[in-house]
């Protein structure tokens, strides 16, 4: 089993949208959001700050801390290639700066073909992972601020 991962996230949500990474695997087009692994030495934000660089190639201005994540590959779909991955996900919401627009990445994640504009209404029929994401991210969007939330291990 690999030690257990530290990963930060950002919500941007403009207008309606959520703001994603487009990954491609074998079953197709899938969406995250954008984001992933501390590094040691590097506090959340700042591993939150590089991430979006490297996969959304722009700044982000970040916020309160809105929902935990928890998720141990051995009880989900992708065991078969991710059964010793155990991560704990930190997902904070953010915002572009003035002037900032995101685009191709710096340094995408491997399968990563770009970036997308989703919107929250279209989120339950699209394949975003985590799925469960889906509802908190709508009553987000509407202004309800739940703080931090254990969303649990969820895919």
């Amino acid at each position: 089993m690999k030690p257990i991962r530290t990963a930060a996230k950002a919500i941007v949500i403009r207008d309606g949208r959520l703001l994603v990474t487009v990954n491609r695997d074998p079953d197709g087009v899938f969406y995250l959001l954008p984001g992933g692994g501390q590094e040691p030495g590097e506090t959340l934000l700042q591993a939150l700050r590089r991430e979006c660089r490297e996969e959304i190639g722009a700044d982000v201005e970040i916020g309160d801390l809105v929902f935990v994540r928890e998720y141990i590959g051995a009880q989900h779909e992708f065991t078969d290639h991710d059964g010793d991955v155990h991560q704990i996900e930190l997902l904070f919401v953010a915002r572009l700066p003035d002037g900032e627009i995101p685009g191709a990445g710096m340094v995408p994640d491997t399968g990563q073909t770009g970036i997308a504009w989703l919107p929250i209404a279209e989120l339950p029929r699209l394949r975003l992972y985590p799925a469960a994401l889906a509802e908190p991210l709508r009553r987000l969007s509407q202004g309800a601020l739940p703080g931090p939330h254990y969303l649990g291990d969820v895919n």
